[in-house]
């Protein structure tokens, strides 16, 4: 995987421990651009020591729905097991305290233990996922006729439109994450798509969200997986 000017090729190429920044309804995924507005005391320091070391930022949810069994508005919400590392590929100060940042995907992680220490904000070991390292190619796995009659049909609904020569260009994996990335869906369907063991599950688990929400004439999303 090659981000930014930096490649991630295997293990050792991660650190074994990473900051975590919780976000409700943010989905990463490998190869992905997730743009950040960053205003918190606690984010802006951990986006500060990033910068000075790895550059490197584990997103993840708040663990949400059923299971979760903390307090919205504590300093430590319990977490889901799985996020995205993301290097910081675009940073820009604002001027009144706040950083504008571009995360670019490296690899979804498992976390393992949360580590203490005198920092404002979170960090835990990690284990990647290294075969999102890899160059191994599914593209042709997907079914790519399926996956844009369920896009063409979300956007009919909703009266959208979309660049349909950029999307014609687009490579399957591209297109598959963009699409859940972009996608509108909640936190439940996020987390569906980032736990996706490959890009032709990943694929498969857009449709069929999609074709719900469709058949739902898009009601409520947030509470359709939970």
């Amino acid at each position: 995987m090659h981000v930014g000017n930096a490649r991630y090729l295997k293990p050792e190429d991660l650190p074994e421990a990473i900051p975590v920044f919780p976000l409700t309804g943010a989905l990463l995924l490998p190869g992905g651009q997730l743009p950040l507005n960053i205003f918190e005391p606690r984010y802006l320091s951990m986006f500060d020591d990033a910068l000075a070391t790895h550059r490197l930022i584990g997103m993840v949810q708040p663990v949400f729905g059923a299971d979760r069994v903390d307090d919205a508005a504590t300093e430590t919400p319990t977490l889901c097991q799985v996020g995205c590392i993301g290097r910081i590929t675009s940073f820009a100060e604002t001027g009144d305290g706040r950083y504008i940042v571009s995360l670019t995907g490296v690899c979804r992680y498992r976390l393992l233990e949360e580590i203490g220490g005198d920092k404002s904000y979170r960090s835990f070991r990690i284990a990647p996922f290294i075969t999102d390292l890899s160059a191994r190619d599914d593209e042709q796995s997907v079914d790519r006729e399926a996956l844009l009659a369920a896009f063409k049909a979300y956007l009919d609904a909703n009266k959208l439109e979309a660049d349909w020569e950029s999307v014609e260009r687009a490579s399957n994996a591209t297109l598959v994450n963009s699409m859940a990335m972009m996608s509108p869906y909640g936190p439940a369907e996020k987390q569906a798509l980032l736990e996706a063991p490959d890009l032709k599950t990943r694929a498969e688990t857009l449709i069929a969200i999609t074709e719900i929400v469709l058949a739902r004439g898009y009601g409520d999303v947030d509470t359709m997986l939970q």
